[in-house]
């Protein structure tokens, strides 16, 4: 009997295709029943070669080397993350599993069923067609893992074929990444840094990311302050009720004190009339559904300590245990095939609100639009309802959740009174203005409880005559821009900086318009790892919540000689680009071929300028450069990070403390040693540990501590449980 063969990027996922499949019977890297196998990977298996793989002189950097572009570009398996030497035994395995699957003569027929984005296709294909198989592929295209859409994405298979401008995006941004940051990384390091064992990362997201907060820092650094004044009338009615007004002639701030000063001496005690009022009833849609950058924006303002990194895995996970659909959208809008789907999710996770009689399912335009829709829908919740989840699981859960009852809850409406008040017998060429403002339907705020502050004024009509009982000249000064938080960053990567303000909101239809075109720097699943990166490698900073960027950044900005990579047009032109190849209206090869131009003459430019010191790297400067963890036990020294273990700074002189990052100790429970981990041993002399596995597979949590042997210098792990 001939069978097929689903290929999943993960085994989380490759578990959900069988259980739709109702099959049970798991082997070594794969599962069997009913018609199928079904095997996956572990996202990428397979990896570019590195320089040295294709020419052994490479492995040693040097400006004559460069610039270097392979021709043809070759694959190996990936390799071991704490070895590069050595490939990666696990994904080595998997891949030779996979590959004597593919091989199988009962095999007629292969499905990619890796996720629908370019990352996704090509993890996909580069397994099947490295195998050099010639067996039918085809492509099965889900937003979401749970076995109704399993079974639907089964009998709608596409032809691989269809997919090659999906691949061949892919391939392009894999390829155009490496040629550009192994030459241009390789080259700047050698011009501008003194020393070994790190380098200065270049690469088409990292520059023109760095270069926003660069812009910003500057903005701030070079702000002057300038000092302007403000005027309020506080005015009586006839009845004693009081309200305030600010004086405006074109604006309401005026940078002369003194002409304000004679404007408050003449309405001192003055009677005044109201020559207008305007009352309006005005509408608060919510915002838009949830598209990764978004959500992440929205977390990561919201709640201490995240990042969008961690909300993107937490979204994942939700996504690989069929809760939420895919999250790496850019779409804020869902199919409007959806509707069905969505009217009975709603319904599910609405079932126990108190306030469920309000929700009213419609097929709004906000909310299902085809035109607003790229590959893949805005994230909203599925059918299946979790049973229990993490706390940071709850966060990102709630927040998708609460946005999809928001879109059919009552639109909210407020009232807005405009009050203009007019002072009688002077020349006094402007007015006071006042403003006030009352909530009058909740509506989709209850969803959140998100208050709203009311402002009353008083009941008057037009040509009602006030008296001003006080007065107040208050003075200000102008503030600078505030520092980017992930937030903004993340909207300004989404549109380039198009259209952007900091307080434009979410839902802004200009911004919306900018996604879809593709403009962007990255795409929404590589901003959060962008982001991170330069965190890692130094060039930026965080503190509550604000970015800046180092003394480093800094220096490589106005260093760096190809302004192009800092520019948003640029990288905006590169993303949208492959974007249209994706749509078959540019191809591969002409795309590449004016990547592969311009690193080359990149690379002649680093080499023709003035070699300048910007990062100098001593045999000590690793231990003095990096965080301190705390302080030895053993000697008092520095405890800081290295490549394989956190250990003490003094180590030259002989001290042995270190805790190791693949600690056998905890790896037999599954975990890792982290910096938050040994941060805390060294502050409290222990440290409360989460999700340990015992040997049974079960999770626990408990108490580590590090201790030294009382009969050697080493140290041992003791573990104690909440009592």
């Amino acid at each position: 009997m001939n069978q097929k063969l689903i290929i999943a990027e993960k085994p989380s996922v490759a578990k959900n295709i069988a259980d739709a499949l109702k099959i049970k019977q798991k082997k070594d890297g794969y599962f069997e029943g009913n018609g199928y196998f079904i095997t996956w990977a572990f996202g990428h298996l397979l990896e570019l070669y590195d320089a040295k793989d294709y020419d052994a002189a490479m492995a040693r950097w040097k400006m004559d080397n460069f610039p270097f572009i392979p021709s043809p570009f070759k694959y190996k398996v990936k390799s071991n993350p704490r070895n590069r030497a050595q490939r990666d035994a696990g994904a080595a395995k998997q891949l030779k599993i996979i590959h004597s699957l593919i091989k199988r003569s009962d095999v007629d027929g292969i499905i990619s069923a890796c996720d629908y984005d370019r990352e996704g296709q090509i993890i996909g294909d580069s397994i099947i067609y490295n195998s050099k198989t010639d067996k039918k592929v085809y492509r099965m295209l889900l937003n979401e893992w749970t076995s109704e859409e399993v079974l639907r994405g089964l009998a709608n298979l596409k032809s691989n074929d269809e997919m090659r401008p999906l691949q061949d995006a892919g391939i392009s941004r894999q390829w155009t990444d490496w040629v550009i940051g192994i030459n241009l990384t390789s080259v700047a390091t050698l011009k501008y840094q003194k020393g070994r064992g790190k380098v200065l990362n270049i690469g088409r997201v990292l520059l023109p990311t760095l270069k926003i907060i660069y812009d910003r820092d500057m903005e701030i650094k070079n702000f002057i302050p300038e000092d302007y004044f403000k005027l309020n009338a506080t005015f009586q009615t006839v009845d004693h009720q009081t309200y305030v007004g600010t004086y405006i002639e074109k604006t309401d701030k005026f940078k002369k004190k003194d002409q304000l000063e004679d404007i408050q001496d003449e309405i001192n005690n003055k009677t005044a009339k109201i020559i207008n009022k305007q009352k309006d009833r005005k509408k608060e849609f919510p915002p838009f559904l949830f598209n990764l950058s978004n959500l992440q924006g929205h977390v990561t303002s919201k709640y201490k300590g995240w990042t969008s990194d961690k909300v993107l895995k937490v979204a994942q996970s939700l996504y690989e245990k069929k809760f939420i659909t895919y999250p790496r959208t850019s779409s804020t809008a869902l199919e409007e095939s959806l509707v069905g789907k969505t009217a009975k999710v709603l319904e599910k996770i609405t079932a126990d609100l108190s306030y469920k009689n309000e929700v009213r399912f419609t097929k709004s335009k906000r909310v299902f639009n085809n035109a607003k829709v790229e590959s893949h829908s805005a994230i909203v919740p599925t059918y299946v309802i979790p049973k229990r989840l993490t706390n940071d699981e709850q966060i990102v859960y709630n927040a998708v959740k609460n946005r999809l009852i928001m879109q059919f809850m009552p639109i909210a409406e407020y009232e807005e009174t405009v009050i203009i008040t007019k002072i009688d017998g002077t020349n006094i060429e402007g007015v006071f203005q006042s403003k006030g403002k009352v909530q009058l339907v909740e509506g989709w705020k209850k969803v959140e409880r998100i208050q709203s502050k009311d402002t009353l004024l008083p009941l008057v009509q037009v040509n009602d005559q006030v008296y001003v009982v006080q007065s107040e000249l208050t003075s200000h000064v102008t503030k600078p821009p505030k520092y980017h938080t992930e937030k903004t960053l993340l909207r300004i990567m989404e549109t380039c900086g198009k259209g952007y303000k900091d307080e434009e909101p979410e839902d802004s239809e200009e911004f919306l318009g900018t996604i879809l075109q593709g403009f962007s720097i990255g795409t929404a699943a590589t901003r959060a790892e962008t982001i991170k990166k330069l965190k890692d490698i130094g060039y930026i900073t965080s503190s509550q919540k604000n970015l800046t960027c180092t003394e480093l950044g800094v220096k490589l900005v106005e260093t760096f000689p190809i302004q192009q990579l800092f520019d948003l047009e640029f990288t905006g032109r590169l993303e949208k680009s492959l974007y249209d190849m994706e749509k078959r209206k540019i191809s591969k090869q002409a795309f590449l071929g004016e990547i592969y131009a311009f690193t080359k003459q990149a690379v002649i430019t680093i080499k023709d300028k003035e070699a300048i010191v910007i990062r100098q790297i001593s045999s000590t400067s690793s231990s003095s450069e990096a965080e301190v963890l705390g302080k030895c036990p053993l000697c008092g020294n520095a405890v800081v990070e290295g490549t394989k273990g956190f250990g003490c700074s003094n180590w030259k002189s002989g001290c042995s403390f270190v805790v190791w990052k693949n600690d056998k100790y905890l790896a037999s429970m599954k975990k890792k040693a982290t910096k938050t981990m040994v941060k805390g041993l060294l502050k409290n002399g222990k440290v409360f540990v989460k999700g340990l596995t015992s040997r049974n597979n079960k999770k626990f949590n408990a108490y580590l501590s590090y201790e030294k042997n009382t009969n050697n210098k080493y140290f041992s792990w003791k573990m104690e449980f909440a009592k």
